[in-house]
């Protein structure tokens, strides 16, 4: 189903190193607003839309966070390659490092683990169409926030990137959700689910 090309959507060319900002980015990895989320979340809602333009939509950008994924972790990795042990401590990165080296690992950037309680599915598609709004709300939300801490310029370029990205996503689902909306009687949006309760167009 998928074609992958070995590069990133995005150039990742970092040249100073950064633990500090590698223990805040990395939540975008697999913090509740992350990338890992919500690819899983897109990709696991898609098998129960029961139309098929809007599982192609949730299928495209489901797809496309497994690209950012891959681009935050190259962000991480390239803000903490070649650390000495001083910087480590210095930076306050110890704590991830004695668990993890410099390996990629998901968590928030309070140290919480990823859990799949960060995305859900519920099989409705008024539902989860809606998550998915907030979702992208949420994760650009926590990309501003980023830029705020952010001086490089080479680690602000890619995260700008994937900001507007999640911009373009939002769109993408609020057009989905007119398409699934087209689909139902007006006065009946959120009276059943349209997946499960009765037969679609």
């Amino acid at each position: 189903m998928w074609n992958y090309e070995k590069r990133l959507e995005y150039k990742v060319n970092i040249r100073k190193c950064d633990p500090m900002l590698a223990k805040v980015i990395i939540t975008q990895y697999g913090g509740p607003n992350g990338e890992l989320g919500a690819s899983m979340r897109y990709l696991s809602q898609r098998f129960a839309m029961p139309y098929k333009e809007v599982c192609g939509v949730l299928t495209d950008v489901g797809t496309e966070e497994l690209a950012h994924l891959e681009m935050v972790c190259s962000i991480v990795h390239q803000l903490t390659r070649d650390l000495t042990p001083e910087q480590i401590q210095a930076a306050g990165f110890d704590q991830y490092y004695v668990d993890h080296t410099t390996g990629i690992w998901p968590q928030a950037a309070s140290g919480e683990p990823f859990t799949a309680d960060f995305f859900q599915s519920v099989g409705d598609p008024i539902t989860d169409l809606t998550e998915d709004l907030a979702a992208e709300q949420k994760a650009r939300t926590t990309y501003d926030n980023l830029l705020r801490l952010i001086k490089d310029p080479d680690v602000r370029d890619p995260i700008a990137f994937l900001r507007e990205r999640e911009i373009v996503h939002f769109q993408r689902f609020g057009e989905a959700l007119r398409r699934v909306q087209d689909h139902l009687d007006s006065k009946n949006f959120y009276a059943f689910n349209p997946a499960f309760d009765c037969k679609t167009k």
